[in-house]
């Protein structure tokens, strides 16, 4: 994962007009994902991927997101390169938490940011 291009993005306002079958693939680390996330988002930390490609279905548009934009711009260049069809959550889950965008924990309350 090097040599970042532009990736394609979409802002957080539009994610719920993704289409039903996308899937939002959160890439940090194990302590972010436990602290708060994106109900139904499939959780693999970016330094993974390369090894779970098989993971992350290619027959729908994939939704990446990290904590800012960063980590999930170079992983959803990465997946464009192998062939999916992958956009990068402009802003991250800081941006989807600072419009009030809910997030879910693993201690059944309600998600924070790390």
């Amino acid at each position: 994962m090097r040599g970042m291009q532009q990736v394609p993005h979409i802002p957080y306002v539009e994610v719920p007009a993704v289409p039903g079958d996308a899937l939002l693939l959160d890439v940090r680390e194990p302590d972010e994902w436990s602290a708060g996330r994106v109900k139904d988002s499939l959780h693999v930390p970016m330094g993974q991927v390369p090894a779970r490609l098989a993971d992350i279905p290619a027959d729908r548009r994939i939704v990446v997101v990290c904590r800012s934009g960063g980590r999930s711009a170079r992983v959803t260049e990465f997946l464009r390169q192998h062939g999916y069809d992958a956009v990068n959550l402009n802003g991250g889950l800081q941006a989807w938490d600072r419009a009030g965008r809910s997030l879910v924990s693993d201690n059944a309350g309600v998600g924070q940011l790390r």
